[in-house]
């Protein structure tokens, strides 16, 4: 499924005062024009972290699209003097016709992976640094922490249901990044019908709760959804509504669910009994404030699956990724002497690296990642590197949308290339260091 959510209100309003005032100021001083090169990238990875994941360039690309500053837009910012007169002239008739250059969806990253190149004029560019990096680094957060989860469940099928916990638009696009990361379903509709995620979903406690006897709830949801549904039956006394529901749907109940206890412990005793019942096939999902770390200790139990809330829609415990968007190149001199030349942040703590970048990912003989190799100017021919850069945008026009299952593709590939190393859930270094060349 290709989307394009490019229809919609606009997105101009997402935006920092600061990047409107400097648009100002560079009109004023003739520089607005200027060609030049922004580039948004991490220093670091989140403290402990071994890689990251690319997730949030299709929604960007549809934020891209609808960044216009209409009349409501225009007589807000003049109402409350954000800029002057000359300013919203400008802002009236702005559409970004640079290109953008990127790393795609699912693709794992490192510190300094240039994820996008921006180059346009000062104006058209700098404008989009705070809507580039809410997106980018919110929903690349959500995608790191998802694909160590289903790394951890070894090929076992997690579920997202993490929107209660969350703003209710972060809980959409968390949904589409963990989709990308290997998850395999979601809670959530608007995720379903917005990007094609497939979700899921039976009953809660209440519904349980609503009924005179848990028998009577029992065969309600049964009646309703048919024998392969999933039953909760942690509401009361686990291996009473178990016997319950087998007794009620039969050996073709699809699912029970535990959402509380010991877990481990409850699956392995739910496990036997199901086996003893003769409901052989009915597997075992479990829930209640997982994370990679409680996925990876129940890897010996006998768990069909995984719901994911909390932990996932949060980050794991890094809800962003530090992503920033500097300016790294600028055009000087005129006529036939214009060109471009690197420019640096020198700031204590906060270095940039001038120059307009390239990426790519060099290989041992054996297809394993050994570096994120960074550089100015052409890659070097020896060793094998795999080009990460793809274009996104040319002249203002995107041309990088995908089908989601691409990216959930590309991720899955991309992830399997990296030493062993990264799946260990331990803190460490990351696992392949980033060279710079030139």
């Amino acid at each position: 499924m290709t989307t394009n959510q490019a229809t919609g209100p606009s997105t101009a309003l997402l935006t920092d005062h600061y990047e409107l005032t400097m648009v100002q100021a560079a009109l004023a001083s003739g520089n607005a024009g200027r060609r030049c090169v922004f580039e948004l990238f991490p220093r670091n990875l989140p403290d402990g972290r071994r890689y990251g994941v690319v997730a949030g360039v299709g929604r960007a690309l549809d934020a891209l699209e609808r960044f216009r500053f209409d009349d409501p837009v225009l007589a807000g910012l003049a109402e409350h003097h954000v800029v002057d007169e000359p300013t919203l002239e400008w802002l009236s008739t702005y559409r970004f016709g640079g290109d953008v250059w990127g790393y795609p969806e699912g693709e794992a990253y490192f510190p300094y992976s240039p994820l996008l190149i921006v180059e346009a004029s000062f104006a058209e560019a700098v404008v989009l640094e705070t809507l580039l990096l809410s997106i980018l680094n919110h929903d690349s957060a959500i995608a790191s922490a998802a694909s160590r989860m289903t790394w951890a469940a070894g090929g076992r099928p997690c579920i997202e249901m993490g929107s209660r916990r969350t703003h209710e638009e972060a809980a959409v696009a968390a949904a589409r990044a963990a989709y990308i990361a290997g998850f395999d379903t979601t809670s959530n509709l608007a995720a379903g019908l917005r990007y094609g995620v497939p979700t899921a979903g039976t009953s809660a406690h209440s519904f349980t709760l609503l009924h005179d006897s848990e028998r009577d709830a029992f065969t309600a949801q049964v009646r309703s959804l048919g024998r392969g549904t999933s039953l909760l039956v942690d509401t009361f006394d686990v291996a009473e509504a178990v016997a319950m529901g087998v007794e009620i749907a039969g050996p073709e109940l699809g699912a029970v669910r535990i959402d509380s206890g010991d877990l481990g412990m409850l699956a392995a005793e739910v496990r036997k009994q199901l086996d003893r019942l003769g409901a052989t096939r009915t597997r075992i999902i479990v829930t209640s404030d997982l994370d990679e770390f409680s996925i990876a200790a129940l890897a010996a139990a006998p768990v069909d699956g995984y719901g994911v809330g909390t932990a996932l829609v949060t980050g794991s415990g890094h809800p962003t990724c530090g992503l920033v968007y500097k300016l790294v190149a600028r055009e000087v001199g005129e006529g036939a002497e214009r060109r471009m030349v690197p420019i640096a942040k020198k700031s204590k703590g906060k270095v940039s690296v001038g120059g307009r970048k390239y990426a790519a990912r060099r290989q041992d003989d054996r297809g394993v990642a050994d570096a994120e190799v960074v550089g100015i100017g052409a890659p070097p021919e020896e060793g094998k590197l795999r080009p990460l850069l793809v274009p996104l945008v040319r002249s203002g026009e995107a041309v990088g949308r995908e089908p989601l299952a691409a990216a959930r593709e590309r991720h899955a590939q991309s992830r399997e290339e990296l030493p062993l190393q990264a799946r260990q859930l331990s803190r460490g270094e990351p696992v392949i260091p980033t060279e710079f060349v030139g």
